[in-house]
């Protein structure tokens, strides 16, 4: 209840109990049972809806108020059986409301105060109600309202809240009010129990704040002596009025009154001197608990990463934290009584007077910055100051400098920042600081790049391992960055792809020269030489709308320079783009050809030198594009190969070539190029083996071509795959021999039945001797080797007899027959030889 409440309250009630009193009982009973039969109906709706001891309490009270407004009409009512019964319900009711319990002590010294203040009423009321009325014989109705008074007032002392407070005083007002009506104050008495019954309904309906009372201590320590002071005042006032009052009531209420104060103020002293040792022991805890506060906050600051000083405004340290000497190698004392700012240097020191001038003018202002600082073994070490303006707090009075010393953790920056922007095995820029250096040159001018990527990187890689292939890109960076000027960056944007920037276009293709001139000097990679070559493409930013499209065209530029044969450097140009468009739409169209069956197959016929027959074919794939015609194998096997469409491709030739030599019935050789991303794929030999049972052709008439290439990756696992083709029954054809490494000991390692003489050796026949010796050479070591051999691109007479002279088994070429689509193949193999037979 708030204070506005509470004297509202008493301002409804005085003017009521003006009001009664100048009206009379004739108008202040009614208003009482009014005010009674509303109390008690608020007191029994408290009781419902609060629990445990509460409940009761409202309870009691509402009974009391409902049973006096039921009885206000008897003859006897309130001195009867009914209005002791009232007081026995609204003391029950008062001693069940809440209160804070308390020790021993407190305990004793209630009970001594409600000796006191029942004593003293007592002796009031004798004074002032039982002698005047004539009741010195009946006291039972005057000793009710003493007890009535004694319990509310006892009540006022230890309950919590206000509200429940307004029940007490409720109650000592119905007391008074009927110790009044004893003495025949009908109209004032009666004007009291109206104001009880109000203040009992206030107490029932005003909310509750949920509060105690922070006045219920003084207000123990003061009522019990209120009551003993005004009961002796009255008994005074009393005496003064009368001298025939009975000297030994007066007597024994006073030694009483004098006994219970006595032991009142011992119980006092008990509680002080508890009270008192409490309260040294809470000052000692919290002695000791500011003491370990202080050490424990010592122990921080000097056992901190930071060192804590404390300045004047003209920079004189005041304090200075112990830490310093740890982390910058200067003791505390050093630094006390002298201007921070000299001490610092000038550099140093005018970039912290700056700070200090910046925070000065703002209370609490905060300001971080970075200098270099001088250690005490005379490094430089860089540090991180933050300066708090304190000079307004009453306990700092000054600035605050915290300082740490973060070299450690600059040096891990610049270290994760060179991490992030260089590659850890070259030590080169990587593809992030490539695109910001590239932005950056871009913005200033015209540079242009260059895309450098290895040829034979991976043979290196597989046949020597990776740790070789680290060791050769290592060296190849450290000679492409002692080739390039200072002012170029040199990157590595994966794998064994490079990238530079040159200023300009000349200055590019001079340094692609370069490069390409240095590669030709092998590469020391533990106990071998390596020789390595590689493709570098070239672009300008002149031909560029952004860095995107620039790299773009140089990685354009690096494969037309790889589909040249590798190096050589090429520079962009925009053909170069029409042909990537011309290859992405190929791409498209190629995924679709497959479903609309525009691919054929031509086939070209292999020819027994020694009789002119025809005892096979090799199966050529053609697409006959809707809109472009005929589309020779050069121009899209490429794009099948770099899309993957090689795989599903290379299965349909396979079960087309079968399909056909099977429906021609006549014992040939059928020959299928594989490719090395079908090798890759792993599945060839099951492929191979659906294919053959789903066509009805013979293991043994179908002959499988693979380049040189497919043996040179992964050696082990493709020779488990050649193995698992060999063991179907098919024949194994190496083709184009002596275009690549052309290694005697794959040729011996791989269970290979044909060798195919490459067209480059066939078109020198008929030249100088040297060419014609070394096709000698490839075909007496075929025939050593137990293997049949094809020469590949026959197109003169002088080479087919010069390869008839050697004993080549069999040929290819446009001399004999060019590609036939499978009818023309069917007529040619009706019209018998091609030739007549070599001479015996």
């Amino acid at each position: 209840m708030t204070a506005r409440t509470r004297t509202t309250t008493a301002l409804v009630v005085a003017l009521l109990a003006t009001v009664a009193v100048v009206l009379g009982p004739r108008w202040s009973q009614p208003g009482a049972a009014v005010a009674g039969l509303a109390a008690g109906i608020a007191c029994l709706v408290q009781a419902v809806r609060r629990p445990g001891r509460i409940s009761v309490a409202w309870a009691s009270l509402g009974v009391a108020a409902l049973t006096c407004v039921i009885a206000a009409g008897t003859a006897d009512f309130p001195a009867g059986p009914i209005g002791y019964a009232l007081v026995v319900l609204v003391s029950i009711g008062l001693l069940c409301l809440p209160a804070t319990t308390q020790n021993r002590l407190y305990r004793v010294r209630t009970l001594v105060d409600t000796g006191l203040i029942a004593i003293s009423l007592f002796g009031t009321s004798w004074y002032w109600v039982i002698v005047p009325a004539g009741l010195t014989g009946r006291v039972n109705r005057p000793l009710a309202d003493v007890l009535l008074a004694t319990v509310a007032l006892m009540t006022i002392v230890r309950v919590k809240a206000s509200r429940l407070r307004l029940l007490a005083f409720a109650a000592v007002v119905v007391a008074v009010g009927d110790s009044l009506m004893v003495r025949g104050a009908y109209a004032a008495g009666s004007a009291s129990w109206l104001a009880g019954c109000v203040l009992l309904l206030f107490a029932a309906t005003f909310p509750v704040t949920g509060r105690a009372s922070t006045r219920r201590r003084d207000l123990a320590s003061v009522v019990p002596y209120a009551v003993v002071v005004i009961a002796l005042l009255a008994g005074i006032v009393r005496i003064g009025i009368t001298s025939s009052l009975s000297p030994a009531v007066a007597t024994w209420s006073r030694a009483l009154l004098a006994f219970l104060i006595v032991g009142r103020q011992i119980i006092v002293g008990l509680e002080n001197r508890r009270l008192a040792g409490e309260l040294a022991s809470r000052i000692a805890d919290r002695t000791a608990e500011l003491q370990d506060r202080q050490q424990r906050y010592k122990a921080l600051i000097e056992q901190s990463s930071e060192s804590l000083a404390i300045l004047e405004a003209d920079s004189t340290v005041r304090y200075q934290s112990e830490s310093v000497e740890r982390i910058f190698g200067h003791p505390a004392s050093y630094f006390v009584g002298r201007s921070f700012v000299q001490m610092m240097g000038r550099k140093v020191g005018g970039r912290v007077r700056a700070a200090i001038e910046e925070v000065l003018p703002t209370p609490y202002a905060v300001t971080v910055f970075e200098v270099m600082v001088r250690h005490g073994d005379g490094q430089w070490r860089q540090a991180e100051m933050t300066i708090t303006n304190l000079m307004d707090d009453p306990v700092v009075r000054g600035l605050v400098f915290n300082t740490r010393d973060i070299s450690d953790a600059a040096e891990l920056q610049d270290r994760l920042r060179h991490e992030a922007y260089h590659d850890a095995l070259t030590g080169l820029a990587n593809r992030a600081l490539f695109r910001e250096r590239l932005a950056a040159a871009a913005a200033a001018g015209t540079p242009s790049i260059l895309f450098l990527d290895l040829d034979g990187f991976k043979e290196v890689n597989d046949s020597l391992g990776h740790a070789a292939g680290d060791e050769l890109l290592k060296q190849l960076a450290a000679r492409l960055r002692a080739q390039m000027p200072s002012e170029c960056t040199v990157a590595r944007l994966g794998g064994d792809e490079f990238a530079l920037i040159a200023p300009d276009l000349v200055g590019a293709e001079q340094l692609a020269v370069t490069i390409l001139d240095d590669l030709g000097t092998p590469f020391p990679v533990g106990a071998r030489e390596l020789h390595v070559g590689a493709a570098i493409g070239i672009a300008s930013a002149a031909d560029a709308s952004d860095i995107e499209q620039l790299q773009r065209n140089a990685d354009l530029a690096m494969y037309r320079a790889k589909d040249a044969g590798g190096g050589v450097y090429a520079t962009y140009d925009p053909a170069m783009h029409d042909a990537l468009i011309r290859r992405l739409s190929l791409a498209a169209d190629l995924r679709l050809a497959l479903q609309r069956d525009e691919l054929v197959l031509h086939y070209q016929p292999t020819v027994c030198l020694q009789t002119g027959s025809i005892v096979g074919f090799e199966a050529l794939v053609r697409w006959n594009h809707p809109t472009l015609g005929m589309i020779p194998p050069l121009e899209f096997i490429g794009v099948a190969e770099s899309t993957g469409l090689i795989v599903p491709l290379g299965r349909w030739v396979l079960t087309e070539a079968c399909r056909q030599a099977v429906a021609w019935d006549r014992p040939l050789k059928m020959a299928v190029n594989v490719s090395v991303r079908q090798f890759d794929a792993g599945d060839l030999a099951r492929t191979v083996a659906e294919v053959l049972a789903f066509t009805g052709m013979p293991a043994d008439r179908l002959c499988l071509e693979m380049t040189e290439s497919v043996l040179l990756t992964d050696t082990d696992e493709n020779l488990s795959r050649i193995v698992s083709l060999k063991a179907l029954g098919v024949q194994l054809a190496m083709d184009d021999f002596g275009t690549g490494y052309s290694s005697l000991a794959y040729l011996r390692r791989f269970p290979m039945d044909v060798l195919k003489i490459d067209r480059s050796f066939v078109d020198r026949l008929g030249g100088e001797d040297a060419d014609e010796a070394l096709v000698r050479t490839i075909v007496r070591m075929g025939r050593n080797l137990g293997m049949s051999l094809v020469a590949e691109g026959i197109e003169t007479a002088v080479q087919l007899r010069l390869l008839q002279e050697m004993g080549c088994d069999y040929a290819q070429g446009y001399l004999l027959s060019k590609p036939l689509p499978a009818e023309e193949a069917t007529r040619a193999l009706a019209a018998g030889p091609l030739f007549a037979p070599a001479p015996a």
